[in-house]
C-alpha cells in the first residue's frame, strides 16, 4: 500500500526531474547562438533522459516508481550552417556553424516541464490535504 510519505516521495522525485529538464532547456536557449565552446565547436543541445526506478527495490512488482535522471545526452544532429563571411567563427566558404537549437522546440518543451512541476506541486498539495483530513478524523 502506497502511504503518505511515499506518495510524496513519488511526487518529489518528479519535481526534481522536471526542475532538471528545465534548467537544461534554459542551458539550451542560453547558448542557441554559442558558435564557439571550449571544446572548440558550436554549442550542441542538451536533453535529460528520465528512468523510472521501482520505490522500493526489493519490490519492483509494487507498480510504483519514483523518477531519475538517467543522463543528460548531447545532441548529435548536424549544426546549422549559416552564410555569414563577416563572422568571427565563419569558415573558408563563409559558413558559420550555429548550435541545433530550435528556440520555437525549447520554448514548447519549457511550457510542457512547466506544466508537469505544476501537477507535481497539485500532486503534493492534494497528499497534505489528505494527511490532513485523516488526522482530523482521528481526532
Amino acid at each position: 500500500m502506497l502511504g503518505v510519505f511515499s506518495a510524496m516521495e513519488v511526487a518529489a522525485s518528479g519535481l526534481s526531474a522536471e526542475r532538471i529538464r528545465m534548467n537544461t532547456i534554459a542551458s539550451n536557449m542560453a547558448n542557441a547562438r554559442t558558435t564557439r565552446t571550449e571544446d572548440g565547436g558550436p554549442y550542441r543541445r542538451l536533453d535529460p533522459v528520465f528512468q523510472a526506478v521501482p520505490l522500493r527495490p526489493d519490490s519492483p512488482s509494487q507498480g510504483v516508481s519514483l523518477v531519475r535522471v538517467k543522463s543528460v545526452n548531447q545532441d548529435q544532429n548536424d549544426p546549422m550552417r549559416v552564410y555569414e563571411p563577416g563572422h568571427p567563427d565563419a569558415d573558408a566558404q563563409g559558413y558559420v556553424n550555429y548550435p541545433n537549437v530550435n528556440v520555437v522546440e525549447e520554448m514548447v518543451n519549457m511550457i510542457t516541464a512547466s506544466r508537469a512541476y505544476e501537477a507535481g506541486i497539485t500532486t503534493i498539495d492534494s497528499v497534505k490535504a489528505m494527511a490532513h483530513a485523516a488526522v482530523g478524523l482521528g481526532q
